[in-house]
């Protein structure tokens, strides 16, 4: 039995190639392209090697060289339109390497025929795509064959290109290049002319460096490490809101010494004040609640400025000037810029017994440890909101919560999660625990405060970053890489953002919620007639539909 049917004595390396190793170069393109004209001369490959040599890569067998990739630097701006092969081919075929390029180009990529079959240009392609990293170049570029394209002469190149990314047809090149992350960006005619297998036609192919920085990129100050932070809110009963903010001071101050970027606390942190509002009546209540959220918001940015920590106030109600009622949760900034973010879905409870109007927007919030989303409890059982968020490149989602039992703990647990697979970002939940008898439907609190990642190897096996003891006051932590989030969206083991069908759906936010009727246009009424945001009731939109 050979070598290269025992895999075991194999003993490969990859290394750049010498000019020492042109004889084996030269053997190897000749038994590969012996139907392309064979290998290149020694001088074209020696001033290849002069010109770039860590573009040119070797995997070794022992001492045999088994295979290669060729490359050389282009100017990505030109040579990612349409060009031919001679456009890379100078006067006695020397390869017009250009040293001030911002891409490379892959010119060859072969395997020995006899060692096909164990993955080894995977190793190769892998290789100059660590090279295009570590050099700062903007993508690998490469005119690729179609060498079975000649037994589907009834296929247009671009339903044979179909074909195979569908699998319907297996192409040696093409398939391979599609498997190991590359696109096809165009068709290239009279390519290579000669290559009748390919019948002159070639695929224009990219694979993009997501981490290229322009030469006159100017870094920012975002952090890639940032650590997150939450308060498993203890509810207990209080004499005055001075008291209660002196146990958020306690908090935020603790979240301060553990270096935390960002403190969050639950939805309805401070519902204990209910019990000092005379009345047992829940609508005077929480209005008389709403009479300090102004004072608790203007106290905690304060504290985020003094404690240097990113406070997100949990969630608290808010009274407008034309007496609607929101529940509205505050990022406060270290740097004093504070930030609202509504509640956009009402629990029937929060609607019928505080009568709570839903908010009308969701922002992405910029910070200086990430762009952050909020969404209030509810909101995070609809994933149309989340997904809005990570389409503005949302990197951390926080979710104050408040629930009285496990069932509906359970709801915002799950569902966060889900987000946080599905956007392939980082999710908080935050909630509370402890009892309230002096305050009305909010007398028992059921919370597990969780942080959540998406589920890939880069992140803990069964993505969970931090979790609490159900109903125990606590702080929880956890230390989020943002730079992971890139690279899971882009080579992750799934793709959940890039492979969205846009093709069959989309998801846009449409206009602001419950907009009067007679404040529309005869347009807008048409293009809204039975629009859910214009709070038709169900059965009315029904019929309409």
């Amino acid at each position: 039995m050979s070598k290269i049917e025992k895999p075991d004595d194999f003993h490969l390396t990859i290394a750049e190639i010498k000019k020492k190793d042109y004889p084996q170069l030269k053997a190897l393109m000749d038994r590969v392209y012996v139907n392309l004209g064979g290998a290149w001369s020694k001088n074209t490959i020696h001033t290849l090697i002069d010109a770039f040599p860590e573009g040119q890569i070797a995997l070794f067998d022992h001492d045999e060289l088994i295979g290669i990739v060729l490359s050389m630097r282009v100017d990505y701006a030109k040579f990612s339109n349409p060009h031919t092969y001679d456009d890379l081919i100078g006067h006695k075929e020397i390869i017009r390497d250009n040293p001030e390029g911002d891409a490379i180009y892959g010119l060859d990529a072969l395997i020995d025929p006899e060692y096909r079959g164990y993955r080894l240009g995977r190793r190769l392609y892998d290789a100059r795509k660590e090279l295009c990293r570590q050099l700062n170049f903007r993508a690998i570029l490469a005119g690729g064959r179609i060498p079975n394209y000649h037994n589907h002469q009834d296929l247009t190149p671009g339903d044979y290109i179909d074909a195979v990314a569908s699998r319907e047809i297996h192409d040696s090149a093409l398939s391979f290049q599609l498997s190991n992350g590359f696109i096809v960006k165009r068709i290239l005619t009279a390519y290579l002319p000669d290559d009748a297998q390919s019948k002159g036609f070639a695929t224009l192919l990219e694979w993009a460096n997501i981490y290229y920085a322009p030469k006159d990129y100017k870094p920012n100050t975002r952090k890639s490490e940032v650590r997150i932070g939450g308060i498993q809110w203890q509810m207990r009963e209080v004499e005055s809101p001075e008291e209660l903010l002196q146990q958020v001071e306690f908090f935020v101050d603790i979240m301060a010494d553990y270096n935390s970027d960002f403190a969050c606390l639950p939805e309805f942190f401070n519902a204990p004040l209910m019990g000092l509002c005379e009345s047992t009546d829940q609508n005077i209540a929480i209005r008389f609640l709403a009479g300090y959220t102004e004072w608790f918001k203007n106290e905690i940015s304060h504290l985020a400025v003094s404690y240097n920590v990113n406070v997100i106030t949990g969630s608290m109600p808010y009274l407008d000037e034309e007496d609607t009622l929101f529940n509205v949760s505050y990022l406060c900034r270290r740097d004093g810029t504070v930030e609202e973010q509504r509640k956009i879905h009402i629990t029937p409870h929060e609607r019928s017994a505080w009568v709570i109007e839903g908010g009308d927007e969701v922002k992405v919030f910029d910070t200086d440890a990430g762009r952050i989303g909020i969404l209030v409890c509810y909101d995070v059982e609809f994933p149309e909101l989340a997904r809005l968020m990570a389409l503005d490149d949302m990197d951390i989602l926080f979710v104050p919560f408040w629930t009285d039992t496990q069932n509906g703990y359970l709801r915002v647990r799950h569902c966060a999660q889900a987000r946080a697979i599905e956007n392939e970002c980082y999710v908080m939940i935050c909630g509370s625990v402890g009892n309230l008898p002096q305050v009305e439907s909010l007398d028992i609190q059921y919370a597990q405060s969780s942080i959540f990642s998406p589920s890939d190897f880069a992140f803990p096996h069964d993505a969970i970053m931090a979790e609490t003891t159900a109903n125990t006051e606590m702080v929880f932590f956890s230390d989020v890489n943002l730079d992971k989030l890139i690279h899971v969206r882009n080579e992750g083991s799934v793709h959940n953002l890039l492979d969205r069908r846009d093709d069959l759906y989309s998801l846009k936010w449409k206009r602001k919620a419950k907009i009067s009727a007679s404040k529309l246009s005869d347009d807008e009424l048409r293009e809204n007639s039975g629009s859910v945001l214009l709070g038709d009731p169900l059965q009315n939109r029904a019929q309409k539909s």
